[in-house]
């Protein structure tokens, strides 16, 4: 029989657990998001993509500067206006099927500056 191992990480500590030297401090790890910037500063970028996607086309849409929240309203937006589905991981939009045209409309018509990228 082999017995369990207990796991043997520290909870509480944020990675330092000594330190020699007298003037240390521990600095507080706060979650800081990006404010968003308005509309008129955000350069953002439309493509297609078909990249690890079984051939099937997206459209991405790259460049957002701002928080989660802000990012996942705007995808939503675009979702609803090309009426198909899609989603917001990793900083980018990802919107089901060719809109490039359409959602670089809807882009400029809100404010934004967005240019198409690639073919």
């Amino acid at each position: 029989m082999e017995k369990d191992k207990k796991s043997k990480k520290f909870s509480g500590f944020d990675g330092l657990v000594f330190s020699t030297n007298p003037d240390q401090q521990l600095d507080s790890f706060e979650d800081t998001q990006e404010e968003t910037l308005s509309p008129k500063q955000q350069q953002l970028l439309v493509q297609l993509d078909k990249k690890q996607r079984g051939g099937k086309a997206v459209t991405l849409i790259t460049g957002f500067v701002g928080t989660d929240d802000d990012l996942k309203d705007l995808g939503k937006f675009l979702k609803s206006k090309c009426g198909v589905g899609g989603t917001v991981k990793d900083g980018e939009i990802l919107i089901q099927g060719d809109f490039r045209q359409k959602i670089l409309e809807l882009l400029i018509a809100g404010g934004y500056k967005a240019k198409k990228v690639g073919g």
